[in-house]
């Protein structure tokens, strides 16, 4: 069963796996990206949290080619449409939450639609909502090292 609803916190669920990747340009988070895109298998839950600038996009533009859904320079950042589609390999919904100020806005993206589908889900700001599934869930953290290196953490983390 899955649903969603406004929150303050993050899914309560046991961590199975985690790394961390240092970054020191957008060219090599695209690339991490694009590595860690090669290693999923839908369903997949991707949650991206990070402050504004920390490169959740640019991570994503990785992800989404790395999964064979679209180029690069085709994905871009989905803050105001909310929800991007991306079909190649792989069908792929980038989602930015950072504009949603409650359940009825929430309510309208009709996101649980989206996990009727064999996708990846990707996530920005996904502290915005709870989700409960039963599809793996990998959470990525980006955090501003310096001015030109950013920390990626990963945690696989089993359903929720």
């Amino acid at each position: 069963m899955r649903f969603l609803v406004p929150t303050s916190g993050f899914i309560p669920s046991a961590a199975v796996a985690s790394r961390e990747i240092v970054t020191h340009s957008s060219d090599e988070t695209i690339e991490r990206g694009r590595e860690i895109g090669t290693s999923l298998e839908p369903p997949v839950l991707i949650l991206l949290s990070g402050e504004l600038g920390v490169g959740k996009t640019t991570l994503t533009k990785g992800i989404v080619s790395g999964l064979g859904a679209a180029r690069e320079e085709d994905v871009t950042s989905p803050t105001f449409t909310l929800v991007h589609k991306y079909q190649g390999r792989a069908r792929v919904y980038h989602v930015d939450l950072y504009r949603i100020s409650g359940f009825h806005d929430l309510e309208t993206l009709g996101l649980e639609d989206l996990f009727s589908e064999d996708a990846v889900v990707i996530v920005e700001w996904p502290d915005r909502l709870t989700l409960r599934t039963d599809w793996p869930i990998l959470r990525i953290g980006l955090e501003h090292v310096s001015e030109d290196a950013r920390r990626i953490r990963l945690e696989t983390v089993a359903s929720g």
